[in-house]
């Protein structure tokens, strides 16, 4: 395999006539990543296996720094110039001090990425140890393999929780997530849904009547049917119009929902770099959901707003987090960023003790939403979750992958497989297609999101 001139300079520098191989590095237990940082005192390279966690807080600590990802355009900026499309760990590529893991060096063989796919190259341990000689060592790691997020076994939900409330210092924490689960309670807006939905007898004035209580609500609603998404045949300019002509009973009701909840919480202002926003990802998922509900057989098909709805309040246990423990939200952050190649789910139980799609479906819960809901936001990371109401967490979990396969960074990528199309009775290539065009749409998409904040 012919090497990109920076990468084959760079091993010519550190180890002249070394033996190289090619890789499929993708997965493997030998591959390493090396991780960009900086802070006011400077730059450096972090570099540890690809399947274990990086503590940011360990290796902070033990260097007495604020080290955090480099920014995201200055790493691009930093490929450009080097001509690569992704950076392989070796040292000599940016000259930056470097740090490596221990358990790099117990690898018998080390494979390293040098494309965005799963192509790379593999080098005797030893050698890799004599390229990365001036590194200093320091343990600031953990195998991914042996933090145990709890994705199937909801009982122990509660469980985990009062364990996760132990690990912090005092009362005080205890009480503000006791408060944030009980309190504030279910939002005026969304218990009036919630009795309409219930309610055989409701009509559409029963709703215009609910959302148009609520001035801003209002606004955003007409403001929503009003959008390039829909592009509605002549101006829309009442809610009743948006709701009779435009978006129906149905939409409206839940997007109605959806706004009222994600009102109760704050948005952070400290948010991971290079993540999807709340809100955006809310429309995303919703509209994801939406379109794979209406493309299911008629038997086997949920409600349409039911599936919306969990995309609109699926991430509601980030901003959970965020309000309940600000400290440990920032460092969550600070993971999150050098560990994006990893499920969130996987810091946040490393951290925590707990994952925000717990939190997240326990508030629910504990607010009397439907159960299709709490269901949805328990299991959406678990696309193998066999039990009631369980096509609501399989229509998010795939949502999420088409949208990831198509550049939307909502998550970690992962194979689909044809048996889960299968199971919810959608034809591939025709919801490949459907999103296809949804991801087309992706101006309005971020237009429709921006109408959402308050």
């Amino acid at each position: 395999m012919e090497l990109p001139v920076a990468i084959q300079q760079a091993l010519d520098t550190m180890s002249p006539g070394m033996a190289l191989g090619d890789a499929a590095v993708s997965g493997a237990n030998d591959a390493v990543r090396m991780v960009l940082l900086s802070d006011d005192q400077g730059q450096v390279q972090a570099i540890c296996r690809h399947l274990d966690l990086l503590d940011i807080a360990a290796l902070n600590k033990q260097l007495g720094r604020d080290l955090r990802l480099l920014p995201l355009k200055q790493q691009a900026q930093l490929r450009e110039r080097l001509g690569l499309p992704v950076l392989p760990a070796l040292p000599a590529l940016t000259g930056w001090p470097t740090f490596v893991d221990s358990a790099v060096d117990q690898l018998e063989t080390v494979s390293l990425h040098l494309d965005g796919q799963a192509t790379g190259l593999t080098l005797n341990g030893a050698d890799f140890r004599a390229l990365t000689d001036d590194a200093q060592r320091r343990s600031f790691c953990v195998p991914c393999a042996d933090i145990a997020v709890n994705i199937n076994q909801p009982e122990k939900d509660l469980y985990q929780l009062n364990s996760a409330l132990k690990r912090f210092t005092g009362l005080r924490i205890q009480q503000r997530l006791n408060d944030t689960l009980e309190l504030p309670p279910l939002p005026e807006t969304a218990q009036r849904i919630i009795h309409l939905r219930v309610n055989p007898n409701a009509v559409m004035g029963d709703l215009v009547d609910i959302v148009e209580s609520d001035p801003s609500l209002a606004a955003q609603v007409v403001s929503w049917a009003s959008s390039s998404f829909y592009a509605a045949a002549g101006q829309v300019r009442s809610v009743h119009d948006a709701v009779s002509r435009v978006l129906g009973f149905d939409l409206v009701m839940n997007l109605a929902m959806g706004l009222a909840l994600g009102r109760t919480l704050k948005q952070p202002e400290d948010q991971p770099e290079g993540f999807v926003g709340y809100w955006q990802q809310a429309i995303w998922q919703a509209q994801s959901g939406g379109i794979l509900a209406s493309m299911m057989p008629r038997g086997k098909r949920p409600a349409f707003g039911l599936a919306y709805l969990a995309g609109l309040l699926h991430n509601f246990g980030y901003l959970v987090l965020a309000q309940v423990f600000p400290p440990h939200f920032q460092l969550a952050c600070r993971s999150w960023e050098v560990n994006a190649h990893e499920d969130t789910a996987m810091v946040e139980q490393f951290l925590l003790g707990i994952t925000r799609e717990q939190i997240g479906a326990q508030l629910m819960s504990n607010w009397g939403m439907p159960e299709e809901i709490n269901v949805a936001l328990r299991h959406q990371k678990n696309p193998g979750y066999d039990g009631e109401f369980e096509v609501y967490a399989k229509l998010l979990w795939l949502g999420r992958q088409l949208l990831t396969a198509r550049g939307i960074p909502l998550g970690v990528s992962e194979t689909i497989p044809d048996a889960l199309f299968d199971t919810l009775g959608l034809d591939r290539v025709q919801v490949e297609a459907q999103f296809d065009e949804l991801v087309e749409s992706k101006d309005s998409i971020m237009a429709m999101a921006g109408m959402m904040q308050p």
